[in-house]
């Protein structure tokens, strides 16, 4: 059997390589994790990761890209025509994620890597935030038409005020981030922006 060669070949490298980063993130954490360590993981020379990407971000950024792309096609949220229990289901789900010590050891380094190189972060918000964003958006205008949310509710506003707190408690590691405290911004939030 002839050795492969050409796209299969690197397709297959590069799968290797964003799932040894996902791995290791969880097994060493972020400040352990090295370009050395992915190429031993993945089977790879270093060579072939510094040829594909810049930074050990920049690898990091494309191992939970691709976990993203896999699982969402077009992203459309959830529609029981009550916008309250829509959201509050959807910051659930949030408050699950933070939890889960294999979704948020990769998010964390990666916000690490943001907040020091401002190509990354552009990535990161034209590749994931913004699809995401937009879908949720989408939800919140729909409860808009149908009269949930006032007629002039600053809808990117709204969002912010439901994940900034979220966000704020998950990175700081200050608790009480559970259930009890996503329907708790939710009530708030719509309380802000209920139709007169």
């Amino acid at each position: 059997m002839a050795p492969e060669s050409g796209p299969r070949r690197s397709e297959r490298s590069r799968q290797a390589i964003l799932a040894a980063t996902r791995e290791l993130i969880a097994e060493v954490g972020y400040g352990k994790l090295s370009i050395e360590g992915i190429a031993a993981r993945a089977g790879v020379g270093k060579q072939t990761i510094y040829r594909w990407w810049p930074s050990k971000g920049a690898v990091v950024f494309d191992s939970l890209l691709a976990l993203s792309q896999d699982s969402a096609g077009d992203i459309e949220l959830p529609d029981t025509g009550d916008i309250r229990t829509d959201l509050k289901s959807l910051l659930r789900a949030t408050v699950e994620e933070f939890a889960d010590d294999d979704f948020q050891a990769p998010i964390r380094a990666l916000h690490t890597e943001i907040m020091n190189d401002p190509q990354l972060a552009t990535a990161y918000r034209e590749q994931m935030d913004a699809p995401v964003r937009a879908a949720k958006l989408r939800r919140l205008r729909s409860a808009q038409q149908a009269g949930q949310l006032a007629g002039d509710a600053d809808l990117d506003l709204l969002l912010d005020m439901l994940y900034a707190p979220l966000t704020q408690r998950w990175l700081l590691r200050s608790g009480g981030l559970d259930a009890t405290f996503a329907d708790a911004l939710v009530d708030a939030t719509l309380r802000a922006f209920a139709p007169a």
